[in-house]
């Protein structure tokens, strides 16, 4: 190692990875979805950290049964039916548990891909399309069989999805945009899947900063789509949160049969933020679409028969507000769900998926551990109310970190979280122009993972460590003062954070090429800059690849931990692939002796990186 203490680098990784990722497997439930049955009288929850499945009457709060499952939950999906339950768990070794809802059993488990996030069972009942989030395919599994029979590669990092009623299209929401980050457009986008075909037919693409999208949902009659994310400004500098000038909050409308974006509506108000959206569903025979806001904790209830009408006239050239005279104007108009949306606060944390049955929605309320009732209809009343789904736990430092990094309460006008930037504490794929090293020179969002054990922080080191960057992201990004104890606690759960498994060291042949690639990456070099355990000296160097009022600076050298999963690469977002790293922005080997290698020995090289 060129830098540094062997032994105190070896003590901080050991500490780093021993720990659990967020303390959180035997105490806390953590609900991630729910599901009702076809009668409406029974709910089944998704336990995320409390790797089961609970079964919930909310007439009485009672919970009736827990039903374990191999590994931790992302997701549900029922039969119309209501006989079998479909549960997606794991992470590296992804499952999908089907379950005799009768007796609760795990009738079978079926292997898929990586991080399996939900999916949709086909109208005919044969077949499942799970989303492979890491493997960035949809799995087609087969229901007879009891297998994955195929895979269908969609834009990068599938997490939700929905098959129209005459089983004809699948559509799916992909997290994070694909691609450099250093140009005009960057954003996320949604695959729609001929399912004859068992390919992607279209990939519609969502207005520029569109990232971080968590639910979708088809209107009852499978015409559209309805998709939640959040929409970055981020060609703007960070200089101020207040009428979304960093990031706001948005519900994309896909017309399928068209296989085209209608529009882009902002679910904030003019001087409210409402992060985070997550699920979304139709409500009541689709007279409303709700939609939960986990960064703020409440419910949004939107008229849906007058916003087709309203996107309608201004798709026809009306003049529907202050704002939106045309189309391209409803994605920058904070008032246009003015008349048309009411915001329903909840009584617990965190929600994420939900279910309505006729005018109640139900909420999976993440950080209480609790299912959020609210009573929709336009002449109801009644507060929300929150169903616990077992006794109250103590929260530890560690959780009660992450509830701070994913709650916007934090933040000036509850515009964004930490986690708006940092999904699960990782990227959100977008460069933004923060004001801690100048202003113009845009930098790509890091990983949080290990942060706190490779000083400095940021990509030009101005952050002597990252308790110094919580602290001064608090301050100037969330533009709020809060207690040192809050900084401390996220200060905990980001080092509590662990690395997932790559999904290019799954298999024979690609740990193969890994093993290969690691006597390339010392034979030219890459070690003496990136050594293990870390992959990285903490030091700074000029590799060449910084440009513009940052020419000549000296770039941090990042971790190559989990690699990965942070694409676009280099400290401003220029390299789509590691590839492109290895080859067409080291022109003179100032990155690694990578010119007089031989395109295997660069996919070997690459290999090796991308399986850490």
């Amino acid at each position: 190692m060129k830098h540094g203490c062997v032994s105190g680098i070896l003590l901080v990784i050991m500490a780093a990875f021993g720990a659990p990722a967020q303390e959180t497997a035997a105490t806390y439930r953590s609900p991630v979805a729910i599901v009702a049955d076809p009668t409406g009288a029974v709910s089944y929850v998704a336990e995320h950290t409390g790797g089961r499945v609970t079964v919930l009457v909310p007439a009485s709060g009672a919970v009736t049964r827990e039903i374990p499952v191999p590994a931790p939950v992302s997701g549900l999906a029922l039969t119309p039916d209501g006989a079998r339950l479909y549960v997606t768990c794991g992470e590296a070794e992804g499952v999908l548990a089907v379950v005799n809802v009768g007796d609760g059993n795990v009738d079978r488990t079926i292997g898929v891909g990586h991080t399996p996030t939900g999916g949709a069972p086909h109208p005919d009942g044969k077949t499942f399309y799970v989303c492979n989030r890491f493997d960035n395919t949809i799995g087609v599994v087969d229901l007879v069989e009891g297998r994955q029979t195929a895979r269908i590669d969609v834009a990068r990092e599938p997490v939700a999805a929905a098959i129209t009623p005459d089983g004809q299209w699948l559509v799916v929401a992909n997290h994070l945009p694909a691609g450099p980050s250093d140009g005009e457009y960057t954003a996320a986008a949604v695959s729609i899947i001929d399912v004859a075909r068992q390919a992607e037919e279209t990939r519609v693409n969502l207005p520029n900063g569109s990232t971080g999208l968590r639910g979708l949902c088809l209107s009852p009659d499978g015409k559209f789509a309805y998709v939640t994310h959040i929409l970055g400004r981020y060609h703007l500098p960070t200089t101020q949160l207040e009428r979304g000038w960093m990031n706001t909050n948005a519900l994309s409308v896909i017309d399928v049969a068209g296989k085209r974006l209608v529009n882009t509506v902002l679910l904030d108000s003019v001087d409210l933020g409402a992060a985070n959206p997550w699920g979304v569903v139709c409500a009541d025979g689709g007279r409303f679409l709700c939609v939960a806001h986990a960064g703020t904790h409440e419910i949004s209830v939107i008229d849906l028969p007058a916003l087709h009408a309203k996107l309608d006239r201004v798709a026809a050239g009306e003049r529907v507000s202050e704002v939106s005279r045309a189309p391209e104007d409803v994605p920058n108009d904070l008032a246009f769900l003015v008349d048309l949306r009411r915001r329903i606060k909840l009584a617990g944390n965190g929600p994420r998926g939900i279910a309505a049955v006729g005018t109640t929605v139900y909420a999976a309320e993440y950080f209480t551990d609790s299912i959020g009732v609210a009573a929709i209809a336009p002449d109801s009343r009644a507060k929300a109310a929150s169903l616990p789904l077992g006794p109250e736990q103590s929260i530890s430092v560690v959780r009660k970190g992450e509830m701070f990094f994913n709650d916007a309460a934090l933040c000036f006008q509850h515009w964004q979280s930490c986690a708006s930037c940092h999904p699960d504490g990782r990227v959100d794929g977008l460069n933004w122009d923060l004001m801690n090293d100048g202003l113009g020179n845009p930098k790509n969002t890091k990983n949080m993972l290990l942060a706190h054990a490779t000083p400095p922080a940021m990509s030009l080191g101005v952050r002597d460590a990252a308790e110094t960057a919580v602290r001064a992201g608090i301050r100037f990004i969330q533009f709020a003062v809060r207690p040192e104890e809050d900084a401390v606690a996220i200060d905990e759960y980001l080092k509590a954070l662990r690395p997932v498994p790559s999904p290019h060291a799954r298999d024979a042949a690609s740990r193969e090429a890994a093993d290969r690639g690691a006597k390339v990456f010392d034979r030219a070099g890459c070690a003496a800059c990136h050594p293990a355990p870390l992959y990285t000296d903490l030091q700074p160097y000029d590799v060449g690849t910084a440009k513009g009022m940052d020419e000549g600076s000296p770039v941090d050298t990042p971790t190559l931990i989990e690699a990965w999963r942070t694409a676009p690469y280099l400290h401003d977002g220029r390299a789509a692939t590691m590839l492109e790293v290895l080859t067409t922005f080291n022109p003179n080997d100032r990155h690694g002796a990578t010119s007089n290698l031989t395109q295997d020995e660069i996919e070997d090289l690459a290999a090796f990186v991308l399986s850490k």
